[in-house]
């Protein structure tokens, strides 16, 4: 096998013999300049304290990150949704019970709007919308998006709604050798290994004679105990999970050591930044500075294409990287485990996110970043300063997906005493 590919080679090497000294000098300085920023050169005073991509990796990274996981796993099973995570902040979880209502995700205007315009039309203006609510266990699927191969939460979700399809629709994917499967659009599609307490998403079908709680069973029968349908509810034709949401909201956890000191005070963020050349690499970050860096954020439309990564155009109305940030907020809390090893709780950083759109990792950079500025001892107007780098590499990598969770999406206008972290 080698040897077919001698002649190439050797093809290769009598080009680079002759290439040009020019060409060559070209060449090393280009690669030189790689080897030379391959980290984001800040040029703030925080410059010498600030984490690289390694080391942000590795801090976070190195975290009892499975607590956490049986955390969002216990919230799943029991089928708690948002309500569950009221009990970390001392909320009544009464406040937070998930509205089954169905019907009133479209304002009274709208819904008779939608009745004249399908009165006395048929084909699709006939078929029956259902939205579905859905918690899933981000741990024991390979994301939301189906895929060949990969055990996703659509792709079973679609085949458990197979059974609801109407008769049309399942000869034309006979006719394909297709398996019959419904259609289920989501309202945002997560990663592998991020939980959702409350995702949503619709099905629709010409059939009559479906009712809310056959799907609601069979999804049920999916995977027991890792998926589960909170609420199924027939909903306007005109309904839909993505375009119609207002707001998102994302809750991450992130585990906080218990031992290491908290090394930004005040006295120590001065003399840092008397003194430029020091060098000291610091080891943790307060939770207080974090809160202060988010706030920030707060009710302001922001392009956050430095925080997102593999993000395109999307067909969503404005620019494709710009979100609003209805609620940015962190703040401490205690992880309660059934493990009788961890039963006074884990202490625990809690980020929560409410935006009316989120780009693909944008949660996850957002944290890790807001992380390692906090760390270096930051001005509270960091993460703004970043909006205007050209280059991503200037913000953090991505927090572990384990730690993120979409705890809701919203359908009427947000209100922020419905959050979890206020003042």
């Amino acid at each position: 096998m080698l040897a077919k590919f001698r002649p190439l080679m050797a093809t290769a090497a009598k080009a680079k013999a002759r290439a040009p000294p020019a060409m060559a000098a070209s060449t090393a300085a280009a690669a030189a300049e790689r080897d030379e920023h391959v980290h984001y050169k800040h040029t703030d005073a925080c410059q010498h304290l600030r984490w690289t991509a390694k080391e942000s990796y590795e801090y976070i990274y190195a975290r009892p990150w499975n607590k956490v996981v049986d955390f969002y796993a216990e919230l799943v099973r029991t089928g708690a949704g948002a309500p569950g995570l009221a009990k970390l902040f001392g909320k009544n979880e009464k406040d937070y019970t998930l509205d089954t209502t169905g019907e009133n995700d479209l304002t009274p205007s709208e819904k008779q709007m939608a009745t004249i315009s399908s009165k006395d039309r048929g084909g699709r203006w006939e078929r029956v919308t259902f939205k579905i609510v859905l918690s899933y266990h981000g741990g024991s699927f390979d994301g939301w998006q189906k895929q060949p191969g990969l055990n996703t939460v659509q792709g079973l979700v679609e085949k458990h709604l197979g059974q609801f399809v109407d008769e049309r629709k399942a000869k034309q994917l006979e006719a394909r050798s297709l398996p019959i499967e419904g259609c289920a659009v989501v309202a945002g599609r997560t990663d592998k290994g991020v939980t959702a307490l409350q995702q949503v998403c619709s099905f629709y079908t010409w059939r009559k004679d479906v009712k809310s709680e056959d799907i609601k069973d069979a999804i049920n029968e999916a995977a027991p105990d890792k998926l589960k349908p909170l609420d199924v509810s027939k909903v306007a034709r005109e309904f839909h999970p993505n375009f119609a949401a207002k707001w998102r909201r994302y809750m991450y956890i992130f585990p906080l050591d218990e031992d290491a000191k908290l090394i930004i005070g005040q006295e120590y963020s001065t003399n840092v930044l008397e003194n430029s050349e020091c060098n000291i690499i610091p080891q943790s970050f307060d939770v207080a500075k974090v809160d202060e860096i988010l706030r920030k954020l707060t009710g302001k439309t922001l392009s956050y294409k430095m925080f997102a990564r593999d993000t395109q155009a999307s067909r969503s109305v404005g620019p494709p990287t710009e979100c609003f940030m209805f609620h940015s907020r962190a703040a401490v809390a205690k992880l309660n485990s059934a493990n009788e090893d961890y039963k006074e709780g884990m202490r625990v950083m809690c980020v929560e996110l409410v935006a009316n759109r989120f780009l693909r990792k944008m949660v996850r950079v957002l944290v890790a970043t807001a992380i390692r500025e906090a760390a270096a001892g930051a001005g509270e107007d960091a993460l703004l300063n970043l909006m205007e780098a050209t280059d991503r590499r200037a913000t953090a990598p991505p927090a572990p997906p384990e730690g993120l969770c979409l705890v809701d999406v919203g359908y009427e206008d947000f209100n922020k005493q419905r959050c979890f972290i206020v003042d």
